[in-house]
């Protein structure tokens, strides 16, 4: 671009990036490896906080910087607004973290992929699993499974229960996700629980009551209606019996 400096296009994505840039990415910006070591030289704007990710001087510091920069080294040659399930997604306790629900402390940076990969960094934990769009969302940057595909996963990693409940909790305290999606996102866990296959609501019901929140009635309640004018619609052959 003519008239850009080399800093000014790095800073146009870290600005977009919690201030935060991968070398792979200036030089999707055209900017010269050359330039990009000078840039980053001790006393320089640009300050390494991970393999290949660094960060803008005078930016402001982000939270969870040190999950974002492992989150940008999964594909460092796309922008974080690019990307897709396909690139990885902030998963398990660490989407719990960052969405701050439920009480569990994150002991790696959790993401999911694809497709099997490996990772060298001991501090971060790689789930395999594949996606659908609607499982995921953008909050603060970062692409993360929904408060509804935590619990699931959590429950699979089997989880303790009440810690679940706990999350569930929150994120419907605040509207972070509806009933109806949680209990649709258990249902393939209530067996394991010794509730009838599929009895999603009833899982739901189970972990909420472990938490004992006075607002319990009322979301079950709206997760059975919803589920209720979902079957309606469904053709028989593929109605649920989560109800």
């Amino acid at each position: 671009m003519i008239g850009v400096s080399p800093l000014e296009l790095i800073g146009s994505v870290a600005e977009d990036q919690w201030g935060v840039v991968t070398r792979r990415q200036a030089e999707r910006l055209g900017v010269t490896r050359k330039t990009f070591e000078n840039l980053s030289a001790p006393g320089r704007p640009l300050f390494r906080i991970a393999s290949g990710v660094y960060r803008l001087a005078g930016t402001p510091l982000s939270e969870h910087l040190a999950l974002k920069a492992a989150w940008l080294q999964l594909d460092p040659g796309t922008f974080a607004y690019e990307r897709t399930f396909e690139q990885g997604v902030v998963s398990h306790r660490s989407a719990a973290a960052v969405f701050q629900i439920g009480h569990l402390p994150e002991q790696t940076h959790e993401f999911t992929v694809s497709r099997r990969r490996q990772t060298r960094r001991p501090d971060v934990r790689l789930h395999l699993r594949r996606y659908e769009a609607e499982e995921c969302k953008r909050h603060q940057g970062l692409l993360l499974t929904r408060p509804a595909r935590i619990a699931a996963d959590l429950l699979s990693e089997r989880e303790d229960p009440g810690a679940v409940g706990h999350l569930i909790a929150d994120a419907l305290r605040r509207d972070l996700d509806q009933p109806d999606v949680v209990a649709r996102s258990l249902a393939p866990h209530a067996l394991n629980f010794g509730l009838r296959r599929g009895d999603g609501l009833g899982l739901l019901r189970w972990l909420l009551e472990l938490v004992g929140d006075p607002v319990i009635d009322t979301w079950l309640q709206m997760a059975r209606v919803a589920l209720q004018i979902d079957a309606l619609r469904d053709p028989p052959s593929k109605s649920s019996n989560i109800l």
